[in-house]
């Protein structure tokens, strides 16, 4: 199934929208007053020219601290190579303007693969002079070096880990360092399993993967060991039982085997798939 990634983004950013902003753009992060925030409804636009029609990804209505005039921030996340996409955030500026009148602060999460240099603006020019010159704020994901964020205590920064510039022998220590930014964060379980959902859509480690992440996490100090364990292993749970309330025995063997994979017991593993032990034990 294809992954909707416009959506995990915004319900990303919608939760966390203060610690994105100062993540990333601390400078602006000083002028906002967090205490009014107001997400307004999703806007339609419809591309004349290209018979296209472009939805815009999250508003957040706020103030400027000390100021009672509304700005607009406008967070655009743009998950693949489109050449024309400055083209297109000028159009969201122009009729995000018309509408509201007001300051808006054009904002683009570039959140492909691709390594690339995007621009951060839209320029109309003649030979005799420019007649516009189009600036937006921008974050690039795969150029970051995701080792510069595991000491900051960020939800943001933690999800997002996911989609920074790490290599394929990097990931069993990329998921390692996220679950003790999690550990250490204290987020509530609703939080963490939306940060947990979200780095898993883009990092999947396999089952070899997954035992030599364990085997990393019990070399860690005894306190920081047990919770990440504990954190490991309650999410584990929850999936597993999700998947044997489809009771589908073919998919609680498969989970049997994963667990085996990973080291559980027999007991355990009968307690929470309810298959016989004699069936588990054939797995091994």
């Amino acid at each position: 199934m294809a992954v909707d990634h416009d959506r995990l983004f915004k319900e990303l950013i919608t939760t966390f929208f203060e610690e994105f902003i100062l993540l990333f753009f601390p400078q602006v992060h000083e002028h906002i007053d967090f205490h009014h925030l107001s997400f307004l409804s999703e806007e339609l636009f419809t591309d004349v020219t290209a018979g296209e029609k472009y939805r815009v990804d999250l508003l957040v209505e706020t103030k400027l601290k000390g100021e009672d005039g509304l700005i607009i921030v406008h967070i655009e996340n743009q998950s693949y190579v489109q050449p024309s996409f400055p083209e297109r955030m000028f159009i969201y500026f122009s009729r995000l303007f018309e509408k509201y009148r007001t300051n808006i602060v054009p904002i683009a999460v570039f959140s492909y693969d691709t390594i690339r240099d995007e621009p951060s603006s839209f320029t109309l020019r003649l030979p005799f002079g420019n007649i516009l010159h189009f600036r937006f704020f921008t974050v690039e994901l795969r150029k970051q070096n995701w080792r510069h964020y595991i000491r900051n205590d960020n939800p943001i920064a933690a999800a997002l880990l996911s989609k920074m510039g790490y290599t394929e022998s990097e990931r069993i220590e990329l998921k390692k360092q996220f679950l003790r930014m999690l550990v250490r964060m204290e987020l509530d379980e609703a939080k963490q399993r939306l940060l947990i959902g979200f780095f898993e859509t883009y990092v999947q480690l396999s089952d070899e993967e997954e035992q030599q992440l364990r085997n990393e996490v019990n070399k860690m100090e005894t306190k920081e060991k047990e919770q990440v364990l504990e954190l490991l292993i309650s999410y584990e749970q929850k999936g597993l039982k999700e998947g044997v309330k489809k009771g589908l025995q073919q998919e609680k063997r498969q989970i049997a085997k994963k667990m085996l994979v990973k080291g559980y017991d027999t007991q355990t593993i009968h307690e929470l798939t309810e298959l016989p032990i004699e069936e588990i034990e054939k797995l091994k």
